[in-house]
């Protein structure tokens, strides 16, 4: 991560800030970016505990923007000094502002205080609690979900915020009464003014790795400084608490050198590394129509059996991660099996949009390793079905040259491929920019057709001609893909 003092704009982003109160002397938050996903999460969450809370956005469009009005919580549209009249008690600052934003440069001007998201996070939230933090490249927001209902189904009401919505609750955060909170710890910077990750400020009692491998290039300089993000991650669970590892990553492994806390791998029996054991694991794994199934075992001893309703070894990964946590806490082993049956899924998460003659299934999957493994999650979860992957290198690091090759690799597990190219913003290098036509290239030339297009418009006829009747048509992008999703799933209907 760069140094504060690195930047041009140095003398914007190092300031006095008023320290904290103490979280009963808050009543009145202004959340500068209310509508980004995080933020949007922490003002219901706020809201709930019963906070005042009102927001700025320059798209405060759905479905953020009518779930933040369901729970009564004003937005202005646009960004003016005058929304900070009368001053708030705290300003929490997205971490998409900028030092010159309007309304954070007159918040540092007049000295409010101010605080980035994780930060009012832990102060307001986890400071009595005891964080549960899920971190790792990827499966984050799918296992907090999954941690969060297993606690729930244990009886345990957890509190929780997570990147993402719970199947049938169009929830992303909540206060809950029980000793733990579930969170989703991002590695990426926290505010314009404070550059360390998010999930270093969660202050985690109990914490998941769920893997490791580069990303984010826009702000880590190399894989070696990535690392060393996690490195201070797993350093920071008091004795007493838990360091969760996926005991299949070499990378993660080494972080249980890394900590004081007590350390549990997890990984599926026979995937053991020479001399090791896993504390929890997956045996006898085994894909069935609609999800998987295997036995819990703990410490050696089958404790319960799991019928886990998502596809994809990495998501009964992430469920013995689940169970490890849920266990320390609490929960039975029975109860815990319970909770990983009745789990509905995280949308945009193997999220079933449309079923008739074609099956339609959104992801947010794109990173080159996610990717390849939702496709092949997918297959599992869904056999005997073509696989039309459609997707969209939309992520600051996604769209870098650099992910071609790993991108090609990734998609020729699918049937038929549909690129698509966002635009270049602002802050990319031309010369750095990945070449979709490229990619399409080098996956045709290993045996999967593949295209590419210069939009989510252009794209979506010739993906209706070649849809036919029982495949399964992936969407994948971490962005709206421009509604592609929609448009697709009402031209099927149709």
């Amino acid at each position: 991560m760069r140094r504060l003092e690195d930047f041009a704009d140095a003398d914007l982003r190092v300031f006095d800030r008023p320290p904290l109160p103490p979280p009963e002397a808050i009543r009145d938050v202004y959340l500068i970016g209310i509508c980004g996903k995080g933020m949007g999460a922490l003002a219901e969450l706020l809201a709930e505990a019963g906070y005042t809370v009102r927001g700025s956005d320059e798209a405060a469009y759905p479905p953020m923007s009518t779930r933040l009005a369901a729970a009564g919580i004003p937005i202005h549209e646009g960004y003016d000094p005058a929304h900070l009249d009368p001053a708030p008690d705290l300003v929490v600052v997205g971490n998409a502002c900028v030092p010159t934003h309007p309304e954070a440069a007159v918040a540092r001007e007049r000295g409010l205080t101010q605080a980035s998201l994780p930060e009012a996070l832990a102060h307001l939230f986890l400071s009595r609690r005891q964080p549960a933090v899920v971190a790792g490249t990827h499966g984050k927001t799918t296992t907090t979900g999954l941690l969060t209902h297993v606690l729930r189904e244990a009886d345990l009401d957890p509190g929780f915020l997570v990147g993402g919505v719970i199947v049938g609750e169009e929830r992303t955060a909540g206060t809950g009464t029980g000793p733990v909170f579930c969170v989703e710890g991002d590695e990426y910077d926290a505010a314009y003014f404070d550059k360390r990750p998010k999930m270093i400020l969660y202050r985690p009692h109990r914490a998941i790795v769920t893997s490791l491998e580069f990303d984010h290039a826009d702000i880590y300089a190399d894989w070696a400084e990535y690392k060393r993000a996690f490195h201070a991650f797993a350093a920071l669970p008091p004795p007493d608490g838990l360091l969760v590892l996926n005991g299949e990553d070499a990378e993660v492994r080494k972080l249980a050198k890394r900590t004081w806390a007590r350390v549990r791998l997890y990984g599926q029996e026979g995937k053991e590394p020479d001399g090791l054991s896993f504390d929890v694991a997956a045996r006898d794994l085994t894909p069935v129509p609609g999800g998987q199934t295997f036995a819990l075992v703990v410490h050696g001893e089958a404790v319960a059996d799991v019928r886990l309703p998502m596809g994809g070894r990495y998501n009964a990964l992430n469920a013995l991660a689940v169970a490890a946590v849920a266990l320390d806490a609490g929960a039975t082993p029975a109860q815990v099996a319970s909770g990983l049956a009745t789990f509905r899924g995280m949308k945009r998460r193997q999220e079933v949009v449309h079923d008739g003659r074609v099956l339609v299934v959104d992801d947010f999957a794109h990173h080159p390793t996610a990717v390849d493994a939702t496709i092949r999650g997918v297959r599992e979860r869904w056999p005997g079905r073509r696989v039309v992957a459609v997707f969209e290198p939309r992520s600051n690091s996604s769209r870098r040259a650099a992910f071609e090759a790993p991108y090609a690799e990734a998609l020729t597990a699918a049937d038929a491929v549909f690129l698509s190219t966002p635009p270049l913003r602002h802050n990319d290098d031309p010369a750095d920019f990945l070449d979709a036509d490229r990619v399409a290239r080098s996956i045709t030339e290993a045996g999967t057709p593949a295209s590419a297009y210069p939009s989510a418009e252009a794209l979506l006829p010739d993906l209706l001609a070649d849809l036919r009747d029982d495949d399964l048509a992936l969407v994948m992008s971490n962005g709206s893909f421009d509604g592609l999703v929609g448009k697709l799933t009402a031209a099927l209907g149709a």
